[in-house]
């Protein structure tokens, strides 16, 4: 049989990535969490590349996930593939980067209003070729915009791991009691310690909100944790409310400086020191734009700056 005559295989990126992802992980449940697909899913891609190569790849039992013979001897030519098919990617997203590159940042209202804009405009001066879009929002929609694809990255504090994100520790920041500015000027003074709070009326974020969660978890050595009090979904309004004599808060000192700006007397909070990580999160399995790492890596300057 001459090479004209052989059977022409027909398969895309998509199904040779799924082969080589349930073969390093030997788990199909793992490899589909890695590139934000359900089982189902993942199988279903593998499913094609069998009828396409006309072989099993896989031998499948309840406790594990092995390469067939079959699947061994193709899994180096999908290497092979796959990284060719990459390097045409960046060969053309190269050309097309030099011209213009966009990011797409989706960050919580305060990280954006308080942080955000002096190194966006930073970022602007040292890298002119760089679009950086913001969208502050809830840190329920930083992930869901990240799921999506609506977002190259995310900043927000995600205390705890969130399904198909990729978190990173990008910086601390320590909380801070705030107060009303009352006689005298306002301003940054000596810290205070956490029982300093035990008879001031104060104001919180919502219960679910991950910043309150660390927050309460400390007023319970004081005995103040989830008591009834009123309670703001914004640091900017919690901020307000401080500013106009409705009580005092805890926040972390990425709000100094608009506390400052507003004339709040500033304490950071000690024994015990509690500091709050804001995190980087992309989509899990994906490498992000290099423009978005050295933007990240441009907020993570910024906010070494600020007391902690």
């Amino acid at each position: 049989m001459n090479n004209s005559s052989r059977k022409l295989i027909n398969v895309g990126s998509r199904q040779l990535q799924a082969f080589l992802e349930v073969a390093r992980l030997r788990s199909f449940a793992k490899a589909a969490e890695q590139v934000h697909l359900s089982p189902s899913g993942m199988s279903m891609l593998v499913k094609e590349l069998e009828d396409q190569v006309g072989a099993r790849l896989f031998d499948r039992t309840t406790r594990s996930v092995t390469l067939t013979d079959a699947g061994r001897r193709l899994q180096p030519v999908a290497q092979r593939i796959v990284a060719e098919l990459r390097a045409i990617d960046d060969v053309i997203g190269g050309t097309e980067a030099a011209v213009r590159s966009r990011i797409d940042v989706a960050a919580t209202p305060m990280v954006s209003a308080s942080l955000l804009p002096e190194v966006i405009s930073a970022f602007n001066q040292s890298h002119p070729q760089v679009q950086i879009h913001l969208a502050d929002v809830d840190v329920s929609v930083v992930r869901q915009r990240i799921l999506e694809g609506e977002a190259d990255i995310g900043l927000g504090f995600f205390i705890k791991p969130a399904l198909g994100l990729q978190r990173q520790p990008l910086c601390k920041f320590r909380l801070m009691r705030i107060s009303p500015p009352g006689k005298g000027a306002g301003g940054l003074g000596p810290s205070q310690t956490w029982s300093s709070l035990a008879e001031l009326p104060l104001i919180s974020l919502p219960v679910d909100n991950p910043i309150q969660a660390v927050i309460e978890k400390h007023l319970a050595r004081i005995g103040r944790a989830h008591e009834e009090r009123p309670r703001m979904n914004l640091i900017g309004t919690l901020i307000a409310m401080v500013r106009a004599g409705r009580g005092h808060a805890i926040v972390p000192s990425f709000a100094l400086e608009d506390c400052l700006r507003q004339g709040l007397k500033v304490s950071m909070l000690s024994n015990p020191t509690v500091h709050i990580e804001l995190h980087v999160v992309s989509l899990r399995g994906t490498q992000p734009k290099l423009a978005a790492t050295a933007f990240a890596s441009a907020v993570k300057k910024a906010a070494s700056r600020l007391p902690g």
